[in-house]
This record gives C-alpha cells, structure tokens and sequence, in this order.
C-alpha cells in the first residue's frame, strides 16, 4: 500500500474534509462522508464497501484495505480538521450508498422529523441491534454527518438507511396492507402494549413537535406509552427503544 503525505492545512483534500463535516448540501454533492475515530474505522473496514479514503496522524496504525487510498498528517494537521475536541487520530471518507427505495414491512419505525443527531444515531444502533426496520421521513437529520455516524455506533455501516416521503410511505404500507401507527399523547391513543406492533409500522416524532398534523390524521391507529402522569414526554430515542423492544415482544 503506498502512503500519501500531507503536511499542508491548506491542502485541497483537507479543505475537503472541512466542507463535507460542515454541510449537508457539500456531502450530497460529492456523494462523500466523513466519519472519525479508529473503532468506526475498524467498523467500517469490515461492514461498509464505500470506503474511500482514511486520513491518519503520525503514530495511529489501523487497518486499511489495499484498494483504500491512505494519507498522513501531522497531529496538529489532524487537530485541525478534526470535529473532536481529543482527535483520535483518524478520519475517513465513504461513498455514498446507491438510493434505496421504501419497501414496507410489519414490524418497522417511522421517524418523523428527528433533528437532533444524538437521538437519531441512538435509533439507528438500537434498530441495528433489534433487527428493526427503519425509514426516515422528511425533516430527520443527516444521517450521514459524523455525529449521526458516530451517536449510531457504526450502525450506519451496518445496515441500509432508507430515507422517504411521507406520501410514499402512506400509499407503499396501504398498499400491503400494513396498518400505520403514531405514537401520541391523546384521549384516543391506545396503551402500547395492548397493540401488535409486530403487524404496524408505527412512527415517532420529535420530543418537542410530535409527529406531523397530516400524519396524524391520516394515522390507522393512535398509540401511547404508559408512564407516571406526572411526566410529560419521553426522549424520541427512548421513545423509539420502548417501541421497538415491545415489537420484538
């Protein structure tokens, strides 16, 4: 394998590496993500055929495929591309995914408008590890910006993100006769538990907006999860951990 060296901050590569951490509209353009750290880089050298380029400071050793294009850099040159305030000492490039299309399936998470990284990246782990299918809706965030990859635990590299139109998603699941749960805080929804998840596809909204108004009212079903009257709400992550867990029930 033949290693690049770079020891300009100004280097285009680097300058890069910023603009695709720092936009949405950058990564989709170029069909390039960045990701960071040497355990989602290890996870990626075994899960994900998208690997494109891994940028490592002095001293870090980590595997990389023949067929990956690998550089070096000065710890300081790593400090300043790095969105860690204590860099690891790796940052690494992947292609995109091709599109995948919705398919609908019983047993399956909905989100609707999940911004926060954190929360998102919680879903997708938790998904990966309970076999769940999930589709993100409009309004989610990025599922490939470093925070989503890194808050997902390399989930990311693991499974397909499908990513969907509510309209499409309404139509795909009434086409195959799989009933659409939301999960809400009203007089009509039903306690969880006396649902079969198993046979919906069921969806979570933010912790601060809910889901959509159009999603509730086109909704087969309204679904609660019981918990002491004296709490508002539960975090979306949590929310969908409970959801999940009791479709694996």
């Amino acid at each position: 394998m033949t290693e690049q060296r770079i020891t300009s901050r100004k280097n285009p590569l680097l300058q890069q590496v910023r603009k695709l951490l720092s936009s949405r509209k950058a990564r989709e353009e170029a069909g390039l993500f960045v990701a960071d750290g040497t355990k989602l880089l290890a996870e990626a050298v075994r899960w994900y055929p998208g690997l494109d380029t891994v940028i490592l400071s002095d001293g870090v050793e980590a595997e990389v495929p023949d067929s990956v294009r690998l550089i070096r850099v000065p710890e300081d040159v790593m400090a300043s591309i790095s969105p860690m305030e204590s860099p690891q000492g790796a940052l690494f490039l992947c292609r995109y995914p091709e599109k995948t299309n919705f398919s609908p399936k019983k047993g399956s998470l909905l989100l609707d408008g999940i911004r926060d990284p954190g929360n998102l990246g919680t879903i997708l782990r938790t998904a990966d590890a309970l076999e769940v299918p999930v589709a993100l809706l409009e309004g989610c965030a990025d599922p490939y910006s470093h925070k989503v990859v890194r808050a997902s635990m390399g989930a990311v590299f693991r499974r397909e993100v499908v990513q969907s139109g509510w309209a499409e998603v309404k139509s795909a699941c009434a086409g195959a006769g799989i009933p659409v749960a939301v999960t809400a805080l009203s007089d009509r929804a039903k306690d969880l538990r006396q649902a079969d998840l198993k046979q919906m596809a069921v969806v979570i909204g933010s912790e601060g907006q809910g889901v959509r108004r159009e999603i509730l009212e086109a909704a087969d079903a309204e679904l609660i999860i019981p918990m002491n009257p004296r709490c508002e709400s539960l975090n979306a992550a949590v929310a969908a951990t409970i959801v999940m867990w009791q479709m694996k029930q």
